[in-house]
């Protein structure tokens, strides 16, 4: 396929840098596995081997692979067992692009905690990737959300969904009195202590992030025989019926990746260093 619009994201990132350490025994120990990263792509089929039936030259498509990437150029091989769904027509590529990275894992949170139609969550980090897709997300089941944003933001997560938007800059979210069901971290920045007394009685934390220490995965299990308060720490992963189910919503005009700025593929670096920067607002597309 010809790549026509790919991003840098959060995957991308630690893969490029080998943090934290655990995902060098994925993306090489000594040095990249992959060289060309970018996992995910939005592009047109432009050749098919003899034996593919299920897609055509010219078939618009966005896929998703962490295992050997390659969005971050011209043109990408793919196997047809791998993670791909024809593009929303409602979507340009930049649109596309950043379809599935963020939204898995948002996706692979919510479904972990049973979340469903009435239930109350928090989503701390709204406006990043996995953020602005779970407000999104959490919609789209019917839950009640509370987005924590900076104080600049609190008009985009409101136009995402949520119910009600709060600033971290402009107060203590944690000293708040609602009870939740599910609180997200979409952000990594905080701990299940910080957060425990936002929960009900039986509620979930999640964090995207292992915590100082490495303490959710921990939590998790400590946490897992109890009758109370949870911490949960889900290992998310893409298959074609949840790439099917989000590219549905998008085309539904229920789910649209949030873009901050674009970069042409030859300043690719800069888009790096924004992005590691931790001041993007959802997603960084990369286009050829």
């Amino acid at each position: 396929m010809r790549v026509r619009a790919s991003t840098v994201n959060r995957t991308d990132c630690g893969f490029r840098k080998g943090s934290p350490a655990v995902v060098r025994l994925f993306s090489g120990l000594t040095r990249p596995r992959h060289p060309i990263l970018g996992c995910e792509y939005a592009g047109e089929i432009v050749e098919v081997g003899d034996h593919v039936t299920d897609w055509s030259v010219g078939d618009r498509v966005v896929g998703y692979n962490d295992s050997s990437f390659g969005g971050h150029a011209e043109f990408r091989v793919s196997r047809t067992d791998e993670v791909m769904v024809r593009m929303p027509a409602n979507l340009t590529f930049e649109a596309a692009a950043p379809l599935l990275e963020g939204s898995h894992y948002a996706l692979s949170n919510i479904r972990a905690t049973n979340v469903t139609a009435g239930s109350h969550a928090l989503v701390y980090g709204a406006t990043g990737a996995i953020g602005s897709a779970a407000v999104q997300l959490l919609r789209a089941v019917g839950a009640h959300v509370t987005a924590v944003s900076r104080t600049k933001d609190l008009e985009l997560v409101r136009s995402l969904g949520a119910d009600r938007a709060v600033s971290y800059e402009e107060e203590d979210f944690t000293r708040m009195s609602d009870r939740f069901d599910a609180v997200f971290d979409a952000v990594g920045k905080r701990t299940f202590g910080e957060c425990r007394q936002l929960l009900k009685p039986q509620g979930f934390y999640i964090s995207t992030d292992l915590g100082p220490w490495a303490q959710n995965p921990v939590l998790a299990l400590a946490t897992r025989w109890g009758s109370g308060k949870r911490v949960l720490f889900p290992i998310p992963g893409l298959r074609q019926a949840e790439a099917e189910y989000i590219r549905d919503l998008a085309e539904a005009g229920r789910f649209t990746p949030v873009l901050d700025r674009s970069y042409r593929l030859e300043e690719i670096r800069d888009a790096y260093a924004f992005v590691e920067s931790g001041q993007k607002v959802g997603n960084v597309p990369i286009l050829p």
